[in-house]
């Protein structure tokens, strides 16, 4: 289980986007192994992306997107659900940040469906909320190296072929932006 490097963060967030597709998100929870492998994710930039949380700079909440890439940006939405990203970005542009939107399951379902209170394993993490809830993770995982083990972090995975894309879901500004990226597994 080999961990990506920083350096694999340190590029342009795009191909960043596209690259962490087939790579493993891996959660420890109380000494226990959850992971998937990741099968969705969108890119999100900075002074060129209306969509961003960076957008329009620096603030408390979006602070570790212009902070070390591959650390994890944690956000709550909706009042009510919580969306992680993997903080990425060439030294072109201050700040990016990538949206794991859904993992296939593959170790520790059975923690997930416990955690979901569902066990239809095909919705189980199929949504960025769905996932982060599947793998408890919340405002505590803020910040969290990505490129060392700790209680989260994202390793090598399996080869990818086709990638589609397409814009990105639930957002008004930026929808020229094709960053929304899948693999079928």
């Amino acid at each position: 289980m080999k961990v990506l490097p920083r350096s694999f963060y340190a590029r342009n967030t795009v191909n960043v986007a596209k690259d962490l597709l087939g790579k493993t998100l891996v959660r420890k929870i109380k000494g226990k192994i959850v992971s998937g492998i990741i099968i969705e994710t969108e890119a999100y930039r900075y002074k060129d992306d209306p969509a961003s949380h960076a957008f329009r700079g620096l603030t408390e909440r979006n602070k570790v997107m212009f902070g070390e890439v591959g650390t994890a940006y944690v956000y709550f939405t909706y009042g009510m659900h919580y969306c992680v990203n993997a903080v990425a970005r060439s030294n072109t542009f201050d700040a990016g940040a990538v949206l794991i939107r859904s993992i296939k399951p593959v170790k520790g379902i059975n923690e997930m469906i416990k955690n979901r209170k569902i066990d239809l394993i095909s919705n189980l993490t199929n949504g960025p909320a769905k996932l982060t809830q599947a793998l408890q993770i919340t405002k505590m995982q803020y910040g969290e190296d990505l490129t060392r083990v700790s209680s989260l972090f994202i390793t090598e995975g399996i080869k990818t072929d086709k990638i589609s894309s397409s814009p990105r879901i639930g957002i008004k500004n930026g929808i020229d932006k094709l960053w929304n990226f899948k693999i079928e597994i």
